[in-house]
């Protein structure tokens, strides 16, 4: 009985190795990653691999935030339909204003 045993656990041994050694280290993984792009670029399939560029996500934010902060006051203050419509137009270009009269008072 005590060879049976040494034999199952010997084979039990012998199958833990085998998939530790099927087991990819991250170096392995990011080498075969990296060929399949470059063989997809190859291609001509390289689109799905591209990062799109997200640009600086701090500024969206600031954006939104000033946006949501002029619709507001420009809303509350409209006496008329009109003047909302001209405040919600007024939100949404206010960057490009507040640059405009900056740069215009700097004298460039």
């Amino acid at each position: 009985m005590h060879e049976f045993a040494n034999a199952v656990f010997n084979f039990g041994v012998i199958a833990m190795k085998k998939e530790t050694a099927k087991e990819q280290t991250w170096d392995q993984i990011g080498k075969s990653v990296g060929a399949k792009i470059e063989k997809e670029c190859k291609d001509g399939k390289c689109k799905s691999w591209q990062v799109k560029d997200a640009g600086c996500g701090g500024s969206g934010a600031f954006y939104g935030l000033g946006f949501l902060g002029a619709l507001a006051y420009y809303l509350t203050t409209a006496t008329s339909l009109w003047a909302g419509v001209l405040g919600v137009l007024k939100a949404i270009f206010w960057p490009a204003v507040l640059v405009f009269e900056l740069m215009k008072f700097l004298g460039m």
